[in-house]
């Protein structure tokens, strides 16, 4: 299954963090100790827009300063190079199965959010609109229950007919917002997804919900597991693929509205 970087450093001897600084600019590095790790290491994560400095179980905090510090200048390239993340806010775009939506207040209409055609708009020619009518202050927060409410749907109806097909049942399905994992299948059977896949093209949701219905077979990634899959999608490397190139750039969306 595709992974996305962690969200959260784990707490380094009661140190979360450390900060460093390079031509007037303060980058702040989150630790994460471990226990395989054998040299220090930095990664910039475009999911989470943070730094992550991994160091060995016996690494000192002078020795990841100083590392940080010698990488500062890299750091900064780094950072001032990701995508700008995008709030769900009026006159934005986001995707919805794969097409880009233009979030549109109408206050003055009644129903909580729906979709219009934007061409069918007086004096428009926009693509299609994702109407929301509550006040402005909750536009966002609207905008994320309706994604999360599409998710549910879409992903609850594809796992019922992948599992039909295997002869299996999930226990419960769960959407969470998550950055290590697109979907996963746990040992008692409860399936549980990202609610950011109803973004992705609907071939790319029914993949991830072939592929956790198929764990409810074969908990491993077997020849018998990847069968399986391919009985119930024919678009895993298309799949796979799309979510290697664009699946981090959905994070961008719903900054600060989680």
């Amino acid at each position: 299954m595709p992974r996305l970087p962690r969200n959260n450093a784990p707490r380094v001897s009661g140190i979360a963090y450390l900060d460093v600084s390079h031509a007037g600019e303060t980058y702040r590095i989150n630790l994460r100790r471990m226990a395989t790790a054998r040299r220090f290491t930095l990664r910039v994560r475009a999911a989470t827009q943070d730094v992550v400095l991994t160091m060995p179980a016996r690494g000192s905090l002078s020795e990841a300063k100083s590392f940080a510090g010698r990488h500062a200048a890299w750091i900064g390239a780094k950072l001032r190079r990701l995508p700008e993340m995008i709030p769900f806010e009026p006159g934005t775009f986001v995707p919805l199965r794969g097409t880009l939506h233009r979030i549109t207040h109408c206050p003055a209409k009644r129903g909580r959010v729906w979709i219009e055609d934007g061409a069918a708009s007086p004096g428009s020619n926009a693509g299609p609109l994702l109407c929301v009518s509550a006040g402005a202050p909750f536009v966002p927060r609207r905008v994320r229950d309706f994604l999360v409410k599409e998710a549910r749907r879409d992903i609850a109806a594809s796992v019922a007919s992948h599992a039909k097909k295997l002869g299996v049942g999930p226990r419960k399905i769960a959407l969470r917002d998550t950055t290590s994992r697109w979907g996963s299948c746990s040992s008692s059977g409860s399936l549980s997804f990202s609610w950011r896949l109803i973004m992705a093209p609907r071939f790319v949701l029914d993949y991830l919900a072939a592929h956790e219905a198929a764990h409810l077979l074969h908990m491993n990634h077997s020849a018998k597991f990847w069968a399986a899959v391919g009985r119930l999608t024919a678009d895993t490397a298309r799949a796979e693929a799309w979510l290697k190139a664009h699946g981090s750039g959905l994070l961008r969306f719903g900054a600060d509205q989680a």
